[in-house]
């Protein structure tokens, strides 16, 4: 299986575990994903919330990957950059 899908399986998996909540008295969105220690976002719609989300998820696991930091298994997938030769 190439990496892709295995990454798109990730990401998907991850989005699936988000909480929205209005926030401002309704006037702003915020979402978060529980055990993803930063992924956060907020924004005006629901729609333009989970837009911003799925972008910072994303940034979040590239700068992890690129770092070689452990990344939590979401759903039983794990990311992992593999060991040099």
């Amino acid at each position: 299986m190439s990496s892709a899908p295995v990454l798109s399986s990730y990401l998907d998996a991850a989005m699936r575990r988000a909480h929205y909540e209005f926030i401002d008295g309704g006037a702003t969105v915020y979402a978060e994903i529980p055990g993803l220690d930063g992924v956060y976002a907020t924004s005006p719609t629901v729609e333009a919330c989970r837009e911003e989300l799925r972008g910072v998820l994303e940034d979040w696991v590239l700068l992890g990957l690129a770092m070689r930091h452990p990344l939590p298994p979401v759903d039983g997938i794990e990311l992992r950059v593999p060991e040099a030769i």
